[in-house]
């Protein structure tokens, strides 16, 4: 009877030790350090829904998350390698003015990773690249402008004629061509990221010149859109609620399948340097077309079914939407 119980308890102590060894680095990568350097407020469109998507995984238990807004250019690196230094394992964040310094940063911490809204190449062994590969929705969003334009001139407002923001305004005047082939456009580049007042003005001078439909590329187009009574086509974020009748449509980011991703292969040991671009389309489920809400009875019948049939062709893979950085002409 005593060898029995002596021997349950040396096998149930092995199978202690054996489980607390097996289970022990797993449970050390059920949450990773991780760090966000923005050179934008949290509420700018295309930041914000990364910090949406890094906060979801937060709440999730999978991550610890902290992240610093409006870093000005100069402080940066600073910002950068402070977190790296304290340890953060992954690092996210938007490189276009930037590129060199957050380069430099990752090449003297290889073991941490990188992943930098980028117009760049990935850069071994730690840097990752993405951008918001959208212009599936964009594409469709023109279809319905193209339908909803009376006068047949469409304003365009840009941060920066850069190939994250081309491909967009691209795919979305091809949408609008396929149902209004005489449709002129007029496009302005603000030459910022976040300047609403900048892109109201812009966007006010379009309507001026006659345009009846507005691409808001930028956050303060819709406002003037909204001034003026005429109508808005949203990118990014979805601005209905805060404009319901004037912008009918948007193409969204969704920025989790990117972030989930980059963190399981942190996880897992195995990240490296990629394009992390295509994870934002609409198969893997990065963007899609917000629902029209107010606007559901304002489109007309047609478009609507041509916009469905499409969708369906995109996500079928039968149709492809032409990814044309080059930057787009009046």
């Amino acid at each position: 009877m005593t060898f029995l119980t002596r021997r349950t308890a040396v096998a149930a102590l092995a199978a202690a030790a054996l489980f607390a060894s097996l289970a022990t680095p797993a449970l050390a990568q059920d949450k990773i350090k991780v760090a966000a350097a923005y050179t934008v407020p949290f509420e700018q469109q295309w930041v914000s829904r990364i910090h949406l998507a890094l906060q979801a995984a937060q709440e999730r238990g999978e991550i610890d998350y902290v992240a610093t807004e409006n870093i000005a250019n100069a402080d940066y690196e600073r910002v950068v390698r402070e977190y790296a230094n304290a340890g953060h394992q992954l690092i996210f964040g938007e490189a276009f003015a930037v590129e060199t310094v957050a380069r430099r940063v990752a090449k003297d911490f290889p073991k941490t990773a990188f992943v930098m809204g980028s117009s760049g190449k990935p850069q071994a062994p730690n840097f990752s690249t993405f951008d918001n590969y959208i212009q599936e929705p964009a594409y469709l969003t023109g279809l319905i402008a193209g339908g909803m334009t009376k006068s047949g001139k469409i304003g365009l407002v840009g941060g920066f004629p850069i190939p994250e923001v081309n491909r967009l305004m691209n795919a979305f005047i091809a949408g609008v061509k396929e149902v209004r082939p005489d449709a002129q456009f007029t496009i302005t580049f603000i030459n910022s990221w976040f300047d609403p007042p900048k892109a109201k003005e812009a966007a006010f001078a379009m309507i001026d010149g006659g345009a009846d439909v507005l691409y808001a590329e930028r956050f303060g187009v819709s406002d003037a859109a909204k001034e003026r009574g005429v109508l808005a086509i949203g990118n990014v974020v979805n601005t209905q609620d805060q404009y319901p009748e004037t912008v009918v449509a948007s193409a969204i980011w969704h920025y989790e399948p990117t972030a989930a991703e980059a963190i399981a292969r942190v996880k897992a040991g195995t990240f490296e340097a990629e394009e992390y671009g295509p994870f934002s389309m609409m198969k893997h489920q990065g963007s899609s077309l917000a629902p029209l809400g107010t606007f559901e009875d304002k489109v007309p019948a047609e478009i609507k079914e041509k916009v469905a049939a499409r969708q369906a062709e995109i996500l079928a893979g039968t149709f492809t939407v032409e990814i044309n950085d080059a930057q787009p002409k009046p």
